[in-house]
């Protein structure tokens, strides 16, 4: 098979989406903003052709693109993992007649208010919510379902330009930040109360092959937005042991189903809390912050093999194991400035050496990132263990003891 392989070199972890096509037996066409001479040898030699462009979410450039690729070797499949490139390489598949995600699943899949519409629809517990730019409708809908609520983007990843509105004051600061009335357009949630999780899977033609299940420590909002906190993101594997998971697995499934997800890796957001379990949003994408590197260490699997076995071959190639939980927490600096020193993070190899699985400490004199940059922003440490519980407990003794120092 002949796969088009959308932004092979950023971020980083993307070269290995393109070993792993390769390892499984396909020819690999790159499309990147790099130029050619930015590859490295090993993406140089895992694929078959490299093409530039000014932009990948130019999808009348892409389309060109991909359409001359095809005249040379007929192409099979075009993919993309990154958020932002989604809608414009589903654009292109519709355009050219290639397999893939659908554009209707893509946008069911970025645009907030339209997913929770159809998922209530089919039996899906969702947040109330809405989506628009009439500043009035927002008010009313505010009036209606009551303080907390969440201000996001329609679409988008993560975290980022979320906003929480504890009252009529606080929801119009962040309408004006937004443009709401100006051309601005958003989504409003109702908050819901609880813990917050994920449930990511790869999915072959519609059915679950590899499922995963993660804890956020605390909610991502909360981490987001206090430098204090360390968190945490820890995937468990008790998925198949403990029967509170099942009810987020059946959801998750139910939610594959009814956004018509077909083959694809799928990353999907959840709350549990005295409402119950809640469906919050979920993307026909692998999860941001690395988080497949933490399942392979967890599973004793190459996932992007995985990956790439679903994608040309309709198969998977072998269990995940269980084996261990993993997670990973991020240190933050006490401020803004440059990396001033560490400490602590002697006493934590002595301790918990052989769970470590890697570590990112920049040097000295680096420049800190601010809080909202991300869980890996600044320094931070993956480990796994054979007992979740037990993994927490040292997670947190890594958050007490490793302090790093910016000046």
């Amino acid at each position: 098979m002949h796969i088009v392989f959308i932004e092979p070199t950023f971020p980083s972890n993307q070269k290995e989406f393109v070993r792993a096509l390769r390892g499984a037996g396909a020819h690999v066409t790159g499309i990147g903003e790099r130029p050619k001479e930015a590859l490295d040898d090993d993406l140089r030699a895992w694929m078959l052709h490299y093409e530039q462009v000014p932009s990948v979410v130019d999808v009348s450039t892409l389309v060109d693109r991909v359409a001359r690729i095809h005249e040379r070797l007929a192409v099979d499949r075009l993919e993309a993992t990154v958020e932002a490139h989604m809608m414009a390489a589903a654009q292109v598949r519709e355009k050219l007649g290639i397999r893939g995600t659908s554009v209707r699943t893509t946008f069911l899949c970025r645009d907030k208010p339209a997913m929770k519409e159809v998922l209530r629809e089919a039996g899906v517990p969702c947040a109330q919510s809405m989506g628009g730019g009439d500043r009035e409708e927002i008010h009313a809908f505010a009036d209606r379902v009551g303080f907390p609520l969440i201000v996001k983007p329609r679409s988008g990843a993560g975290a980022s330009g979320t906003h929480r509105a504890d009252d009529q004051e606080g929801l119009d600061r962040i309408l004006d930040q937004s443009g709401v009335g100006h051309g601005g357009n958003v989504a409003v949630e109702e908050f819901i109360e609880g813990h917050e999780g994920f449930f990511d899977t790869i999915t072959i033609g519609g059915s679950v092959a590899h499922e995963f299940v993660s804890h956020y420590f605390p909610n991502v909002l909360e981490a987001m937005r206090t430098r204090w906190i360390s968190p945490q993101i820890v995937t468990t594997n008790r998925i198949a042991t403990a029967p509170a998971y099942q009810e987020v697995i059946e959801m998750g499934r139910k939610v594959i189903a009814a956004l018509e997800i077909d083959t694809s890796a799928t990353h999907m957001e959840w709350f549990f809390g005295p409402k119950g379990l809640k469906f919050s949003e979920i993307g026909c994408r692998p999860p941001g912050v690395r988080m497949w590197d933490l399942y392979a260490a967890a599973n004793g699997i190459d996932i992007y093999h995985e990956w790439a076995m679903a994608i040309l071959h309709g198969r998977t190639s072998r269990r995940a194991s269980r084996e261990f939980a993993a997670g990973m927490i991020t240190l933050r600096p006490d401020r803004d400035g440059t990396i001033a020193g560490y400490d602590g993070v002697e006493a934590i190899h002595e301790r918990y050496g052989e769970w470590i699985l890697d570590a990112h400490l920049p040097p000295v004199g680096t420049p800190t990132q601010p809080v909202e940059a991300g869980y890996m922003a600044n320094a931070w440490i993956r480990m796994r263990h054979p007992d979740y519980d037990t993994l927490r407990e040292i997670l947190d003794d890594v958050g007490r003891t490793i302090q790093v120092h910016a000046s």
